[in-house]
């Protein structure tokens, strides 16, 4: 995976989103059971994106049952210094084990732009729609359909991934990865750090790594986010 990627996903530059029109994130029941043998687990919050110690955005997500599927849903606003606010959102449907079946993203800045993707057989088909431009269609091939979607800013999606991890095996674990905003795949590994803690509270750590950048989550005993931190970019994202 390009560490350019990675490093404009966490400095936040409004460069690493593409802009798109948002709609209101309209939430299914969360009432409803979730299907038998998933490995997901229903969760509602609000993080707060910081960077050195400054909050520069904060993201509203939810993840629950919706029939035989899940959804992973939620919105970020990020505001940075000396540039316009920035918006972005993403639904995404997964199947029980966690493998995507299809996501939309939007982000809306100075211009708007949009995609919709459908998963079929380790094959990503992406229709991508860029403001005063003709759609755009493009297919991403990986060699499993188990693939993490870890688009720019949209940090619930590390939730996500921390519950695809294999717990009852543990170890290292490697992961093929889409950016969804950045038409990028890639690969990431992901290892149990056992017990650490962060604020003065003791959590479950997962450690991802890519070949550049390293990430540590900080997870509840029944494995939620509620802490992120890339130690190197000084960049942390806080449930509240």
């Amino acid at each position: 995976m390009r560490d350019r990627n990675w490093k404009m996903t966490w400095a936040m530059g409004t460069a690493a989103m593409v802009a798109a029109a948002l709609g209101t994130v309209v939430f299914a029941n969360t009432d409803k059971k979730a299907p038998a043998g998933s490995v997901l687990v229903a969760d509602k919050g609000k993080l707060n994106i910081q960077i050195d110690g400054k909050s520069i955005g904060r993201e509203e997500f939810e993840i629950l049952p919706a029939g035989n599927t899940w959804l992973a849903k939620g919105t970020t606003k990020v505001s940075m210094e000396g540039s316009p606010e920035t918006t972005v959102t993403g639904s995404l449907t997964l199947q029980p084990d966690g493998s995507p079946v299809s996501y939309d993203w939007t982000s809306q800045a100075a211009k708007t732009n949009g995609a919709h993707i459908v998963f079929e057989n380790g094959v990503a088909k992406m229709t991508l729609q860029m403001q005063g431009a003709r759609p755009f269609e493009q297919d991403l091939t990986f060699s499993t359909a188990r693939i993490a979607v870890l688009d720019n800013n949209l940090y619930h999606q590390y939730a996500v991934l921390a519950q695809m991890y294999d717990w009852s095996r543990k170890g290292p674990q490697s992961f093929s990865v889409l950016i969804p905003q950045e038409l990028t795949p890639g690969t990431i590994t992901v290892d149990s750090l056992g017990s650490v803690s962060a604020a003065g509270k003791s959590f479950e750590g997962l450690k991802v790594l890519t070949a550049d950048i390293e990430m540590v989550l900080y997870l509840d005993s029944s494995h939620k986010l509620m802490r992120l931190e890339v130690p190197a970019s000084k960049a942390a994202v806080v449930r509240e």
